[in-house]
């Protein structure tokens, strides 16, 4: 594989696009004095086997570009980085972190000590930097880094003197380089044998070019068909028939008809005179078991028309879907462009009858840790519901943001949606995950690169197939949130696509960026009027409980004792439920409570030194377990007062909590960490279960072991694969090994608790779940959850698997369907935008596998992931390519890609 050793020169080359000194400082509006020093900063991972599984050895190598020197005192450089650094003097007999020897002292950078930002500043001790000098600072940090994606982001610096004003710091430019070749970088830790991926393993897993009959063409595969002979033409002056509580539908498929057609598409209520039908039959039971088939339909393509029968209107909104993919490839490609669309339509005669596996086929989204456009999260829901997704899980707080406007509670967004340069925190988040205002201005950092081509090191636009050295240099929306008109519009789109969405509210944990907006209430009502600041207050100031989540934050709990906490989780809970009342279409299924990865009370403590927790007379004898199950039947109270249920992660019932109606979303089943069998314990014991594995379902988590693929990997890799292959009712099958590569004991869970039928009947469905801690872009985005998500959709329709042993088949028929046919359509799909909601929704930007190639008998040999998908090669270094077909004689360096239809490629591989 090409090896991408990135050190590029950032702060003096984006002179040509970002802001000189000298220029008009953004953020302040006074000129920028000339910098002492122009640095850059480039990171490596160099050992991760100096302390075992414990911690590892780094480089950041700080070259200053001039004019003057870097001297030993006056400066800080911020960044922030996901693991945590060794202490002065922590490390065992192979390392020991000694920075006090460099010089430099590095801390955290905000005043509160708390989450992933740090600071490097210089000791008296320090000798300085001259201009044009490189200086290597080696640093240990806890764990291991294999990924670029592991690097330190979002540097900046400051100065003290010579007319700096401290508050306003300077962007400075970094990059990573990780050698795939040397197993210290690559290696996590002795016990890790999963190889790095190269050409040659691609080789050898991928499969071959197939033939496929229909139904392998459709996504997710329909329950029955059967294929005719001949086809039914569709033209333009197309009329489509509806009953009058089908008219949302009817609009849809006009929309939709009309993106890849030329010539009117029109609708009119149904007279039976029309081409394409749409009608409901309440009691349509297509398993012919007796009862009717929520959201089933029967899509009838003969005799010159096309009928659409659904048990209801979601039925009959798939039946369109899947008469969307009859559509050829050809036709969507060509519509790309919309005055090249196709004066007609061939679609194959056929009969469908179909129905979903699951009740509960969704999709999580973060937008809490990056925030994503209410136009990004439509155009996603359009495409979601194109492959039958019906639930939108929608993340919108966490501990680095607070995504939803909450009218009476402003503080919420103007300072909890903000990050930026401001240790004290006085008037928003500090930086965190790397990211700020992404380019923009108003978060105190000036001299950030114009664009992202600049911030890219100023080569290429980055093109979002693997890792981008953009993503360090501040591109990603930190800042955010969704007004109430925002959000009832989200709502009113995914209703019109028959897709529930489920908001979450994290609490007790991961609600920093509510703490610290409700703080900075306090501090700004406390001396007006008293009342209002401590209204929704959510942190005892005089609690001495320490503890530090696994994101290194010590200060993201709300506090269970006070009766701010729950006047403010009513008022929010409150709030949602008007956004539903004013979108009457939007169904308010559940409201997910959170309840996730409080640290562990046996070495930390969550509020039992609060003094308001020891003064109430309800609260002042119980443990921190007890305040935590307290504080969540408290929660569900509030939440099904608005008539809603509650769902949450599992962690919520972990600890002895009966909480009848609620829906547990069981997540952490590592294998090999003890909680693989909690979902099907709890559907055992009664509760309606959503399937939530990381191990499978996790698409932010990286697609393989390749250090440019984006993404962390704590749980597994994840790719297309692991999603369809994933076994709903015997997760046991999919622990085929652990995380590190090494094979699992056929017996490895004997133990673990089997599903009952009983409880087979309370798995309500499952979804993939994509955090945004990298989801910088909505590049990443859609690289991250496509294909992956392809594969949800697939399993969640059809949740019965063959036996293992005829999985390969399944996998290779799965492979060429999205290389022939999904990944095609979806390539210049075309989001259904009926009221212009989403501009530019055309294409999307889904992972494009790298070549597998050998050199066999002197001749190239290639294949891909996705047959029919093309493989180009260069013999020239990438001066010129040609398009792969055969086996063919080369020699020297051979350089590999994939190309997409749509005219992207993957990455480049590279076969000597």
């Amino acid at each position: 594989m090409k090896r991408f050793l990135i050190s590029l020169p950032v702060m003096a080359v984006l002179a040509s696009g970002c802001q000189e000194p000298g220029d008009k400082n953004p953020d302040t509006g006074d000129s920028t004095p000339q910098l002492p020093a122009e640095l850059t900063v480039q990171w490596q991972p160099i050992d991760n086997s100096v302390g075992s599984w414990k911690f590892f050895r780094s480089e950041f190598t700080l070259e200053n570009r001039g004019p003057r020197e870097l001297g030993s005192s006056g400066w800080k450089l911020y960044f922030s980085i996901i693991r945590r650094p060794l202490n002065e003097g922590e490390g065992d007999d192979t390392g020991i972190q000694n920075l006090t020897a460099q010089g430099l002292k590095l801390s955290k950078g905000d005043a509160a000590g708390s989450g992933d930002y740090l600071v490097l500043e210089p000791l008296p001790s320090f000798k300085p930097i001259a201009a044009g000098e490189k200086r290597v600072i080696s640093v240990l940090f806890q764990d291991w880094a294999i990924m670029k994606t592991d690097a330190p982001a979002g540097f900046h610096i400051t100065f003290q003197g010579d007319g700096f004003d401290p508050k306003v710091a300077f962007a400075v430019p970094s990059t990573v380089k990780i050698d795939p070749a040397d197993p210290k970088q690559t290696t996590r830790w002795e016990g890790d044998v999963l190889p790095v991926q190269t050409p040659a393993l691609r080789h050898d897993e991928n499969p071959s070019l197939q033939n496929l009959e229909l139904s392998a063409r459709l996504l997710p595969s329909p329950r029955r068909i059967e294929t005719g002979t001949g086809q039914v033409t569709l033209r333009g002056g197309t009329v489509i028939g509806y009953p009058s509580d089908l008219k949302n539908e009817a609009a849809y498929l006009t929309a939709a008809l009309g993106d890849v057609l030329a010539g009117t598409v029109s609708m009119q209520a149904a007279s039976g005179s029309e081409q394409i039908s749409l009608s409901i039959d309440a009691n349509l039971d297509i398993d012919e078991d007796g009862a009717r088939d929520a959201e089933g339909y029967v899509l009838d393509v003969k005799d010159g028309k096309v009928a659409i029968k659904g048990a209801d209107a979601a039925g009959v909104f798939y039946g369109i879907q899947t008469l969307r993919q009859l559509v050829p490839v050809e036709a969507y490609a060509a519509a790309a462009q919309i005055a090249n669309r196709s004066t007609e339509l061939a679609l194959p005669v056929v009969h469908i009858a179909d129905a979903p596996g699951f009740v509960y086929r969704g999709m999580a989204l973060d937008v809490a840790r990056h925030f994503q456009t209410k136009e990004t999260v439509k155009k996603l829901l359009d495409v979601l519901s194109h492959y039958k997704i019906n639930k939108f899980h929608f993340r919108l707080t966490d501990d680095e943001g607070w995504r939803l406007e909450i009218p009476g509670i402003p503080e919420l967004t103007s300072y909890g949606a903000r990050r930026g340069f401001d240790p004290a925190e006085a008037e928003m988040l500090h930086s965190g995950l790397g990211s700020m205002n992404d380019l923009g201005g108003d978060d105190f950092v000036s001299l950030k690169p114009a664009s992202q081509k600049l911030a890219n090191g100023n080569e290429a636009w980055p093109a979002y197939q693997g890792f981008e050295t953009a993503t360090l240099n501040y591109v990603g929306k930190g800042n955010g949130f969704y007004t109430t008109k925002d959000f009832e519009e989200i709502l009113a789109y995914a209703a019109e696509r028959h897709i529930d969405v489920i908001p979450e509210v994290d609490v007790p944990g991961h609600a920093r960026a509510a703490v610290m907006a409700m703080e900075y209430r306090y501090r700004k009502y406390k001396d007006s009027d008293p009342t209002k600041a401590t209204e929704y207050r959510l942190r005892d100031p005089q609690d001495t409980s320490k503890h530090k989540s696994v994101q290194e934050y010590t200060d993201n709990f709300l506090n269970p004792c006070m009766d701010s906490s729950y006047a403010f989780l009513t008022k929010v809970a409150n709030e949602i439920k008007a956004r539903y009342d004013a979108v009457p279409s939007a169904r308010l299924m559940a409201i997910h409570g959170g309840g996730d990865e409080l640290p562990n009370p046996a070495s930390n403590v969550w509020w039992t030194g609060s003094p308001l927790c020891k003064s109430n007379p309800e609260t002042k004898d119980l443990t921190d377990i007890q305040l935590y199950n307290r504080f969540f039947t408290k929660w569900s109270q509030i939440i099904q007062k608005t008539g809603t249920k509650m769902t949450g992660w599992d962690d919520i019932i972990h600890n002895g909590l009966k909480l009848d109606g609620f829906i547990p979303m069981p997540w952490s089943n590592v294998w090999g960490w003890g909680r693989e069998d909690d979902a099907y314990k709890f559907a055992n014991e009664g509760y309606q279960v959503i399937l939530s594995h990381s191990t499978n379902l996790y698409m932010d988590l990286a697609y393989n072991k390749d250090p440019d693929e984006p993404g962390y990997y704590w749980a597994n890799f994840v790719d297309e694969k692991k999603t369809f292959e994933y076994r709903p009712f015997d997760i046991y099958a999919n622990a085929t090994h652990d995380r590190m590569g090494n094979p699992l004991s056929a017996d490895a869970m004997k133990d673990k608790v089997r599903l009952t039928e009983a409880g087979r009947k309370n798995i309500l469905g499952m979804h993939g779940l994509l955090f945004s801690e990298n989801v910088k872009t909505e590049g990443i985005l859609e690289y991250l959850a496509f294909p992956k998500v392809l594969g949800v959709a697939e399993r969640a329709w059809n949740p019965e698997l063959p036996p293992v042993e005829e999985m390969p088949a399944l996998w290779a028929r799965f492979t060429n369907s999205l290389g022939q046919y999904v990944l095609p359509r979806l390539g210049a799909y075309r989001a259904v935008d009926l009221r212009d909601e989403i501009p530019n929704g055309v294409g999307v930007n889904y992972r494009i596998p790298l070549p597998g190639a050998r050199i066999l008998d002197g001749k190239l040999n290639a294949n891909v992931r996705f047959p029919g998908l093309a493989v180009e090669y260069s013999t020239n270094g990438g001066s010129s390519w040609k398009q792969y077909s055969a086996p063919v004689a080369v020699s020297g360096k051979v350089l590999l890609r994939t190309r997409a239809s749509d005219g992207r490629y993957s990455r480049t591989a590279e076969l000597n």
